[in-house]
């Protein structure tokens, strides 16, 4: 209630992307020291179980530089997904990035893969003690997702934009960072558009990113996941499911912003043209049923996480209830407040226990 009734319409106020810089700030400074995250254990993450945790996570598209793996286990938090990181350096498309749909409950994101680039990030989360042979390991997951990067270089043709992605995947199998990867080929606001999400340019990308895979030490080799579009129909989606089958991945992840501003509540609050993806709400019912059909098809085959809308407990609960492993969210966070992940957690335990 102090964050919807006071917090939100005072932040509400401000540039989105101001205020996301602000919290990412404050929150990777709070992680730091033991007596903050303490005290942000008592107020957020004291009713979240080691088990109810470990089934929510923070979406990729928000921590993208790794700053906030300290933090967000106080919160609730059982792991989050780094990134999307790229290969070089990427500033992000032209502001605005962010735009706030409050009537529709959803966001127009259109960062256009910003961030500081593999290496910066590799370097940094070595620094807080993600490496994989850091001694005592954290229960916390840390997932990477791994995209192109947003210029003319990786654009220029197929073979450099599936040696882009070979370079990032690389980079992290070498320093063993990171406890899962997903490829992120769903990505509407980058140069050169969705390219990796046609079937048969999948089916070259997946078997160099999997070349490496299969390099690394049995011991040290991670999981690997595809982030999946929710704009195309079931019968594309399934092609895209038999080629990542093929190639031996674990799983999917489903999925990214929705393309299709129809399905907003309130239409008028955005563009009458395409200025990026949306988030939250109009995520919901696509990727659940695009989740549910994953399953239904493809039974215990693959891991899966459901991602789009998760805006509340029943919201969260539909993910599950359609087949998906776990969960990840931002979007419901910002709406909601930090304690919707408590909210969420407490749920699950209670479905458990029924």
């Amino acid at each position: 209630m102090l964050y919807k009734r006071i917090l939100k319409p005072i932040l509400f106020r401000f540039d989105p992307e101001v205020i996301h810089d602000f919290f990412t700030s404050i929150g990777e400074c709070l992680g730091r020291f033991a007596l903050t995250r303490l005290v942000v254990r008592c107020v957020y993450g004291r009713y979240s179980s080691l088990e109810a945790s470990s089934k929510i996570y923070l979406s990729a598209g928000f921590d993208y530089n790794g700053r906030l793996t300290q933090i967000l286990s106080c919160i609730g938090f059982g792991g989050e997904e780094v990134g999307s990181v790229t290969a070089r350096p990427c500033e992000g498309n032209p502001k605005p990035r962010l735009t706030r749909l409050p009537k529709s409950k959803s966001i127009i994101v259109n960062k256009g893969l910003r961030n500081e680039g593999v290496d910066a990030i590799i370097r940094r989360l070595n620094a807080k003690g993600q490496k994989l042979n850091s001694g005592k390991k954290s229960s916390f997951v840390i997932g990477i997702s791994i995209a192109r990067t947003n210029d003319e270089i990786s654009a220029k043709s197929i073979q450099a934009g599936i040696n882009d992605y070979v370079y990032s995947f690389k980079r992290l199998n070498e320093e063993g960072v990171g406890d899962y990867y997903t490829i992120n080929i769903s990505c509407p606001n980058a140069f050169g558009g969705e390219t990796f999400a046609k079937p048969e340019l999948l089916a070259q990308l997946l078997p160099a990113i999997m070349t490496i895979q299969n390099n690394v030490v049995v011991d040290r080799r991670k999981p690997v996941y595809v982030k999946m579009p929710i704009n195309i129909p079931w019968e594309h989606f399934a092609q895209l499911l038999k080629i990542i089958d093929q190639n031996s991945l674990d799983g999917v992840v489903i999925g990214n912003l929705n393309k299709d501003y129809s399905w907003l509540d309130v239409r008028e609050e955005a563009p009458k043209e395409y200025v990026g993806g949306l988030s939250g709400k109009p995520c919901t019912h696509p990727s659940t049923d695009l989740i549910r059909k994953t399953r239904e098809v493809y039974g215990n085959r693959f891991t899966i996480f459901g991602v789009g809308g998760i805006m509340s407990p029943a919201t969260a609960r539909e993910k599950f209830e359609a087949g998906a492993d776990k969960i990840q969210l931002i979007t419901g966070m910002i709406y909601e407040g930090p304690g919707l992940v408590g909210r969420i957690a407490r749920s699950i335990v209670v479905q458990v226990k029924n």
